[in-house]
């Protein structure tokens, strides 16, 4: 018998992946969104989480971006 499970399919490069999971598992097991780790570079997420990992991933960049002096 087959399983099927609807989620997101996310292809990244691996630093990226790594923060989608180091940011998943900061969240409370109930709220947990990675269904399975594929490989270095591919993650299977529920799909409801597709914004609030967008979101994350903009605040982080926010954070990181060099802004010259004025």
């Amino acid at each position: 018998m087959v399983n099927a499970t609807k989620g997101l399919f996310i292809s990244c490069d691996i630093p990226m992946a790594q923060f989608i999971i180091n940011y998943n598992n900061t969240l409370p097991p109930s709220q947990q969104f990675i269904i399975h780790v594929l490989d270095s570079t591919h993650l299977f997420v529920q799909p409801h989480a597709a914004e609030m990992i967008r979101s994350a991933i903009s605040e982080f960049r926010d954070q990181n971006s060099y802004e010259k002096p004025t």
